[in-house]
């Protein structure tokens, strides 16, 4: 069996409406497996003025807001729906691809076990820990059953990181997981992109030290650590700027938190790619993601990584040598960075260039290993693979009724 022969039905809970990692990660999927000759259908809430045009064919999954404070931008899958299941029907699926345990992938997990498809999930994002960044905690354990339920259903997982397959083991959410990593753009993200004249426009003098955040700005992405750390930076009276890189619901109350901080709003593409590279140390202070696209496109860029020792960056970031690692403390299921060790471990780059330049130059040259083409075979091969176990599968049951009717 080959790409080429694949059907596959993708489920997102977020396409391509608002963008984020986990979204653009599905659509360079789907461009390989599209060009590889595969066939691709892509089940998702849609609306009429997306962040950006999707890859390949997208139908309209039922859905209504996210009910959440601070999240209403994100849709909420409901249920299939019958013109859904009509068209799943028309479209014939061998494998039935879940991106988010949400209503509508349980329902696509049901739908696809009726029709005897196997199922593969992908991990994008640590939902259990959200509810903690909205007064919610007494959720996560409750949620982690519902997730460890639906994922163990599934014939397989594919996670960004070697760390997240770990936690998910640890967890007992599935014994089958593979690799499906990340790969970054060099087009955009790389050293040479620095724009010193971009710096100076937004009041970067050029011996400023400038600590970058780049990502959406809500409160799970670890906006209250971020802020609190260049609190207890100032009290040392280390030398530094902020620059804020992305846009979102929170931007007024991190504004608030960080005065004198320089946010630089939305950026994709080349814009974001000089803006990044236009920066001295990125922080990511975020205990919520699987992989952190951010923290390899910082890489890429040549800054030293200074990150939450979490799921994701904790198999990009080499510490010591491209940047460092921060444990986290607090009680299991609950743990935050601490933010007085990740001012102690940000401090030295504001002030040492060496130190700066040469875990910067380390981290880039790390990036290196991340190519789109071969991470998304992975995916690819995993398909193939369950589709033609399911096959041998469904052989084996059909020769052994065959051999009772016989008798």
């Amino acid at each position: 069996m080959q790409t080429s022969d694949l059907r596959i039905a993708l489920f997102s809970g977020n396409y391509n409406y608002t963008r984020d990692g986990a979204n653009q990660a599905l659509n360079r999927l789907v461009g390989t497996l599209l060009g590889k000759g595969a066939k691709v259908r892509v089940y998702s809430p849609t609306v009429a003025e997306p962040d950006f045009e999707p890859t390949g064919d997208v139908v309209h999954v039922p859905n209504v807001r996210m009910p959440v404070k601070g999240r209403g931008e994100y849709r909420l899958p409901l249920w299939l729906g019958s013109a859904v299941k009509r068209d799943l029907v028309k479209f014939e699926p061998n494998i039935v691809h879940v991106s988010s345990p949400d209503p509508s992938g349980h329902a696509a997990l049901r739908w696809a076990q009726e029709y005897d498809i196997p199922v593969l999930a992908s991990v994008h994002t640590r939902f259990e820990t959200y509810p903690r960044y909205y007064n919610l905690a007494f959720l996560e354990q409750p949620i982690v059953k519902i997730m460890k339920r639906f994922y163990n259903r599934c014939d397989a997982l594919v996670a960004p990181s070697q760390s997240m397959i770990d936690e998910l083991l640890a967890m007992k959410m599935h014994d089958d997981i593979a690799l499906w990593s990340r790969g970054v753009d060099r087009s955009v993200f790389a050293s040479e992109k620095r724009d010193m004249e971009w710096r100076r426009s937004i009041g970067l003098a050029d011996d400023d030290v400038a600590i970058v955040f780049l990502g959406r700005l809500v409160m799970e992405k670890g906006l209250d650590v971020f802020a609190e750390t260049i609190v207890q930076l100032r009290k040392r009276q280390v030398p530094h700027k902020v620059l804020v890189i992305g846009d979102g619901p929170a931007r007024d109350w991190f504004e608030g938190a960080l005065p004198g901080g320089i946010f630089a709003g939305f950026k994709t593409g080349t814009d974001l790619g000089n803006a990044l590279a236009s920066g001295d140390i990125f922080f990511n202070p975020s205990v919520t993601e699987t992989f952190g696209n951010v923290t390899l496109e910082a890489m890429a860029s040549g800054l030293p990584v200074i990150a939450a020792g979490a799921t994701g960056a904790s198999s990009l970031v080499k510490d010591g040598e491209t940047g460092r690692l921060i444990p986290l403390k607090g009680k299991k299921g609950a743990e935050v960075p601490d933010s007085d060790g990740l001012a102690e471990a940000i401090a030295p780059y504001c002030t040492d260039a060496d130190l700066r330049h040469a875990h910067g130059k380390a981290g880039e040259e790390r990036s290196l290993e991340y190519s789109w083409e071969s991470i998304n075979q992975v995916v690819a091969d995993t398909y193939i693979r369950l589709v033609q176990d399911r096959r041998a599968l469904q052989e084996a049951e059909a020769a052994k009724s065959s051999v009772k009717l016989a008798g």
